[in-house]
């Protein structure tokens, strides 16, 4: 890899926030931050599983394309150096077809990796062959090896001091051809980009590229190479074993001829994102007392990240069986000839801990996070993973060190949505009320300056035919057949003139003159100047502590005045009026509310009750203003007017209530 390059990047715009590469991360070396996520390349241990569970293809690998194309083009010789998992890739070629397409992309040399295995088992063989209690971890897998030198260190020196297959193989190459061969490892494991960059003690490392199977796959094409109409070819000498079976999960062991024994315990294997981090944690507090422990990240190479088919694992495993067994044996003689060429071939490997450092955060802080994300106690912590952590407690801890945001809770997450969709809910009611109002103001200003030019216009004459009725009246004899229909002019010519001084009341623009005022005197004030008739029983109730607010007397009294009137008129066989005067909590404002027990508004009419001129009256009984006025009036004392009411007697006691709600004092800016 190139310099200051990062083997594992994210692609913002497809990343969805689903925290799956956070939650398939071992070594949690996955950052959130405002939604996105971000690949730590010093927490990183190459696994790749991010990269695999990624649904969005949001993360982008390292390509290496470039670099194994400049090695072709320098005219140096270079080798292929094929990790023994390809048949669960390749299935649909078969080898002489890969190799075949591999020279004919130019390189010199195809080799099997599965022949460094062979090497590598030998090895292992001969390390448990010793005497010794010495325990060992072995070092197969580059990015368990990367787990333990970033979050395990103290097991260093337990790291099995051997090469990895692919090390091993470039260096028999490099002792059969030459040390001026280069090498390209192409395999299914993006780990193997990082280890190629290992300095192997000369200044260089063994491998001057590494392409995944993808690539392989996106460099056949680019390079027009058709793999299924090259001519076929075979891998070149030296030939492998068992060293084949590497990358099925124990296949070292079995190409070393170790037996996992489940009675002695001296060799246990472990594979897959969990069972391989638990395996190591075990083996650290001595809780899996082994002599050998083989780990691999993924569940056998096979199943790695660099991997292009989505065939299932059996399958994969079949595959590699099958070619193992139906392989030609190396020759004897070639074998032996190439064994005492690579006598004594330096097989070391060296690693040095590498500890990311992990920021002290006192108990005290993560359980202030908790809290705030909801957790109040240890019951409040469900531990459902879906922020990618196991528990509550690691996700805290993780915000605490900057790599999680606390939107990754779930829980959290939904209950912040649903105070928001309250809070949006009432937000819409008060909007919509305040629409209605506006509504409602709208209609009042244009029917107000209609009202004051009808008035205008209609007062002279009215008052007019309303003069001249009278005089005749008073000059027509009593007997006279004529003065019943003059009667009825004038009293018509009278019910005009009350419309139209509504008509100014609802026109005038009038000022509030405020001043304070006792609200129950108002309520006896508003009793006396109005008619209830006896059927009526008449109840008033008052709940304040303090009486007196700072309102218009004489316009409130006209409101209360209009609704005690509207609320007798509604009960025409008798009932109960209802007067109530009532504060806030807060002392900010008073209400009144005038009950009644009649007929109840119809539900239809309760949008229109405010309108100017909606009645439902019989002609000659009212002029559809009073409400309007009420209205208006309200409004200018900065309050609010609210009307419930029941029509159906099926549905309960009919009866309709006004409820006027008033500041105590006027607001100031």
């Amino acid at each position: 890899m190139k310099a200051n390059s990062q083997l594992l990047t994210t692609i913002g715009e497809r990343c969805r926030v689903c925290y799956t590469c956070v939650r398939d991360c071992p070594a949690k070396a996955i950052r959130i931050a405002q939604g996105q996520a971000t690949v730590l390349p010093e927490r990183c241990i190459g696994c790749g599983h991010c990269v695999r569970v990624c649904s969005q293809r949001a993360k982008r690998v390292y390509r290496s394309i470039e670099e194994a194309l400049d090695l072709l083009r320098s005219g140096a010789p270079t080798a292929a150096l094929v990790a023994p998992s390809f048949p669960a890739e390749f299935a649909d070629l078969g080898p002489d077809r890969l190799v075949g397409a591999l020279r004919a992309l130019g390189f010199a040399q195809v080799a099997e990796v599965a022949f460094g295995a062979d090497l590598v088992a030998a090895e292992y063989a001969r390390l448990l062959a010793g005497n010794g209690r010495h325990r060992y971890i072995a070092t197969t897998c580059p990015a368990a090896v990367a787990y333990i030198e970033k979050y395990h260190p103290a097991l260093v020196p337990h790291l099995a001091p051997v090469a990895s297959p692919m090390v091993a193989t470039a260096r028999a190459l490099r002792r059969l051809h030459g040390d001026a061969l280069r090498c390209v490892f192409i395999g299914p494991c993006l780990a193997k980009k990082t280890e190629a960059d290992r300095d192997n003690g000369d200044g260089r490392g063994e491998i001057e590229a590494v392409l995944t199977f993808s690539e392989l796959r996106e460099l056949f094409a680019e390079q027009g190479v058709d793999p299924g109409r090259v001519p076929g070819s075979d891998f070149d000498p030296p030939h492998p074993g068992l060293g084949a079976l590497f990358p099925i999960s124990r296949g070292m062991l079995q190409a070393a001829r170790v037996t996992e024994d489940l009675l002695r315990g001296d060799v246990v294997a472990a594979d897959g994102r969990s069972g391989f981090t638990q395996a190591i944690g075990e083996f650290e507090t001595g809780a899996l007392d082994a002599r050998l422990l083989e780990v691999l990240c993924c569940h056998g190479c096979i199943m790695g990240s660099g991997m292009s088919v989505d065939t299932p694992l059996f399958r994969r495993r079949a595959a590699v069986s099958q070619y193992v067994r139906g392989r030609t044996p190396p020759d004897a003689e070639t074998s032996a000839r190439i064994a005492e060429r690579l006598k004594g071939l330096d097989l070391t490997a060296r690693f040095a801990p590498r500890p990311v450092p992990q920021p002290a955060v006192p108990d005290e802080a993560i359980r202030e996070i908790l809290q705030r994300l909801g957790k109040q106690n240890p019951a409040d912590e469900l531990n459902c993973g879906a922020c990618g952590y196991r528990t509550c407690r690691e996700h805290a801890l993780a915000i605490a060190q900057g790599l999680a945001e606390s939107e990754m809770c779930l829980p959290y997450t939904i209950e912040r949505l649903r105070r928001s969709l309250d809070d949006l809910s009432r937000s819409n009611a008060s909007l919509a009320s305040t629409r209605e109002a506006l509504i409602n103001a709208e209609k009042l200003a244009s029917m107000g300056q209609m009202a004051a030019g009808i008035a205008h216009e209609v007062n002279n004459p009215l008052g007019v035919i309303l003069l001249y009725a009278r005089l005749m009246l008073d000059d027509l004899p009593a007997e006279a057949p004529e003065r019943e229909d003059l009667r009825l002019i004038a009293a018509e010519a009278e019910r005009c003139k009350k419309i139209v001084t509504g008509l100014l009341n609802f026109s005038r623009r009038s000022k509030v003159n405020r001043r304070p005022c006792d609200l129950r005197a108002l309520i006896d004030r508003c009793l006396r100047a109005s008619i209830v008739p006896e059927t009526v029983t008449v109840r008033v109730e008052h709940r304040m502590r303090d009486p007196v607010a700072e309102i218009d007397e004489d316009q409130v009294v006209q409101v209360l005045t209009n609704l005690i009137v509207n609320a007798v008129e509604a009960m025409p066989g008798g009932g109960a009026l209802t007067l109530r005067t009532a504060e806030s909590e807060d002392g900010t404002s008073v209400r009144f509310e005038v009950a009644d027990t009649g007929v109840g508004i119809p539900p239809e009419n309760i949008a229109h009750i405010f309108e100017p001129f909606f009645t439902t009256k019989q002609i000659g009984k009212g002029t559809g203003l009073g409400l309007a006025v009420a209205y208006g009036i309200v409004k200018m004392h900065q309050g609010r007017i609210e009307v419930v009411s029941n029509h159906d007697p099926s549905k309960g006691a009919t009866g309709t209530a006004f409820t006027v709600t008033l500041p105590r004092k006027e607001a100031t800016l």
